[in-house]
């Protein structure tokens, strides 16, 4: 390309250079036999000399042009990062701790990998609308705030492994439909991912969530998942007690989406806290949960509970009430019998 751009503006030092020359004519002596044919022939002769200053014109407008455009091309990348193609910022392993400035507005991919960045702006991607491939791995962000992603409609990959981040709330990737696959693996904190943190990414296909510091995972998250085909979980210091067993059951019926399938994944026994492979366990190890009473079954019986007792006092209350009313009756009516017979 710096060759190419050599040659061009050398081409283009010349042209002021250049000299039109026309091919050689006849001598107007042997072309005039008359001054009809003269005027003819100065006509032509001058129609030639401002066509070739037109075209000499013309090509050096577009060799200006094309120069212009690459010599300004990257004029926009940020100082620290490269810019290897007019849509691609590379800021990786520059030591930033926040995001560049001057980012191009049609930035496609931005590569901000192996950096100290703590946070990302909540209105980032409202500016770069045309973003389709996000690499923030290997930085130090703990968090990320609700709606920060709800805007970018047209992301495909995003990669926040190898960060601090300790949880996964409702609402962080908004619906990026577009979204394909999701990297949040190697997150030491990660220790909570919420029912409906992945609600409206139905394009998602590939999940990584391994080595990470979940306990447990609830399988509605999975389930809003229409597209996925892979998802990786290996690597994460799973419990094997009945809030496990729901998950156990989704992983043994979609094994044909982790990469190793069952075998590389291992549990804690909650008695001994010993590791165990979940391919030794079976549907039995989690038999004791099938009787075992659910929040929603405690809240029942607590409020049938307080229901019969609100009841038992009403009854007892108008039971009390009706004999007391009787028994004044009773010692009403005798009065009068006794005033009647004296």
């Amino acid at each position: 390309m710096l060759l190419f751009l050599d040659q061009t503006l050398m081409l283009l030092r010349s042209l002021p250079q250049l000299s039109i020359s026309l091919p050689l004519m006849p001598s107007k002596r042997a072309v005039c036999s008359s001054l009809q044919g003269c005027l003819l022939h100065d006509l032509s002769q001058n129609s030639n000399r401002v066509f070739l200053k037109l075209l000499h014109v013309q090509l050096q407008s577009v060799l200006a042009l094309l120069a212009f455009t690459l010599l300004t091309q990257g004029e926009n990348c940020p100082a620290t990062c490269l810019c290897p193609d007019p849509h691609t910022v590379d800021c990786s392993g520059r030591g930033l701790t926040r995001l560049p400035d001057e980012i191009p507005l049609d930035v496609r991919r931005l590569l901000l990998a192996d950096n100290c960045i703590l946070q990302i702006p909540s209105d980032f991607l409202v500016l770069y609308s045309d973003l389709v491939y996000l690499d923030l791995r290997n930085n130090s962000l703990s968090h990320i705030e609700p709606g920060t992603l709800s805007t970018s409609s047209r992301l495909v990959f995003l990669d926040l492994g190898c960060n601090n981040l300790t949880e996964i709330p409702k609402g962080t990737f908004g619906e990026s439909r577009s979204l394909i696959k999701l990297r949040l693996g190697n997150n030491p904190f990660l220790s909570m991912v919420n029912e409906d943190a992945f609600m409206g990414l139905t394009s998602l296909r590939e999940l990584e969530l391994e080595r990470n510091a979940l306990s447990g995972l609830q399988v509605g998250a999975l389930n809003q998942l229409p597209s996925l085909r892979v998802v990786r979980l290996e690597g994460n210091p799973w419990v094997c007690n009945c809030n496990f067993a729901n998950l156990f059951t989704w992983l043994v019926e979609n094994s044909h989406k982790l990469p190793n399938g069952i075998d590389g994944m291992e549990c804690s026994l909650p008695t001994d806290g010993r590791r165990v492979p979940l391919s030794q366990l079976s549907q039995d190890s989690f038999r004791e949960c099938q009787i075992t009473l659910t929040l929603t079954d405690f809240l029942i019986i607590i409020f049938s509970g307080i229901s019969v007792s609100v009841a038992a006092i009403m009854a007892s209350f108008f039971l009390a009430s009706t004999v007391h009313c009787f028994q004044r009756w009773s010692k009403g009516t005798k009065g009068d019998e006794e005033e009647s017979e004296e």
